[in-house]
């Protein structure tokens, strides 16, 4: 009869008493920690802001910064405005984009014209260059500081692709104001 070797005893008791390299402790840390982790990343996204400061989450938020935000909302529609150059080479062929300006601004209903008019920041022949292209008129900047006057072309085929998600609805009712 043979005899376990003394070696061999001691090897197999010390990886029985060895502690497991995941014990309860140690995951409760590491849940924790993951836990803590997603706190502070919802925080941080919920608290973005832009350069002046407060967040940008908000319709309402949205009329309020708005040029002349009342005669806004009485005549037409707050906007964003975005301002993108692109430059195209065709020696080699490549595309360039700018860094975008977004800036608050209106967009006037068609029948409100006349108070651009009245306040000399645009003349007949302006109005009737875009009343041809049944476009309307849109701004940026105070309307008593020389602002930025734009013929705006209203695109009908511009969609909210966040009402094409499966599931959310359906599309919301028509608009009832018409530019």
């Amino acid at each position: 009869m043979r005899r376990k070797s003394p070696t061999v005893a001691n090897k197999s008791s010390s990886f029985a008493s060895k502690p497991s390299l995941f014990n309860y402790t140690s995951l409760a840390i590491i849940a924790g920690v993951f836990i803590l982790g997603i706190g502070i990343g919802i925080a941080f996204s919920s608290t973005a802001t832009s350069d002046s400061g407060t967040n940008v989450y908000s319709r309402e938020f949205i009329d309020r910064s708005a040029p002349n935000a009342e005669l806004c909302a009485q005549f037409g529609a707050s906007a964003i405005v975005t301002d993108t150059r692109i430059f195209v080479t065709l020696n080699p062929f490549s595309v360039y984009v700018t860094q975008p300006k977004m800036q608050p601004g209106c967009v006037l209903r068609t029948n409100n014209w006349s108070i651009l008019e009245q306040r000399k920041l645009v003349n007949g022949e302006q109005v009737r260059n875009c009343k041809l292209r049944m476009n309307t008129f849109g701004y940026t900047g105070a309307l008593e500081s020389s602002p930025e006057i734009d013929c705006v072309y209203r695109n009908d085929n511009a969609q909210n692709r966040f009402n094409q998600i499966p599931g959310s609805g359906g599309p919301p009712p028509a608009e009832t104001s018409e530019f």
